[in-house]
């Protein structure tokens, strides 16, 4: 695996080696030993994934401390456009994003730091997105920034989305919690 730095910190892409012959391809996304030894030390709590059509916008999602996690998303089945949002205060990149696109074709995978949002769109019907996670779901943590508060350019006249991702706040009114260098 190679490991790129974003231009926010923390953030990360991971670019698997990926190994494809006549009956496919595989790609490992994670591997405890490779993690340590790069300094990634994540204890992983939670999987999930979900199924989205076409057009279909998640997010901006992230867990308010105690119960904030890093997160690693990949996408084994189609294609999205992922985007992270910076929520730390005193972070030098505080409301910047960074967008990019996430595949089954290109294998990479993105690991997001405490402290930033995290949503995306589906370029493709029925796209897996894959998310590991190292605290468990906790509604009462549960919380996000409207998708369309901060600047970045979705590129999608009829967004589907969820009631839930329509009434967060905007990032302009959200009152966050992190604060950058704190439990990162």
């Amino acid at each position: 695996m190679q490991i790129v730095d974003t231009k926010i910190s923390g953030l990360k892409i991971l670019k698997p080696k990926i190994f494809e012959d006549e009956r496919g391809k595989f790609i490992k996304t994670f591997n405890n030993n490779f993690f340590k030894e790069h300094n990634l030390n994540i204890e992983i709590k939670e999987t999930y994934f979900s199924i989205s059509h076409k057009d279909v916008i998640r997010g901006m999602h992230f867990q308010t401390p105690p119960f904030e996690h890093v997160k690693i998303v990949y996408v084994p089945y189609g294609k999205i456009i992922d985007v992270v949002l910076d929520i730390r205060k005193n972070s030098s990149t505080f409301g910047k994003y960074f967008s990019i696109e996430l595949s089954s074709k290109n294998g990479k995978v993105l690991i997001i730091p405490k402290g930033l949002a995290h949503g995306f769109k589906s370029l493709e019907d029925n796209t897996n997105v894959t998310y590991m996670q190292t605290s468990c779901y906790t509604p009462n943590s549960d919380s996000g920034i409207k998708f369309d508060s901060f600047g970045f350019d979705w590129d999608c006249k009829t967004p589907k989305l969820s009631d839930r991702d329509k009434l967060f706040l905007s990032l302009k009114d959200f009152e966050t919690p992190f604060v950058f260098g704190e439990n990162q």
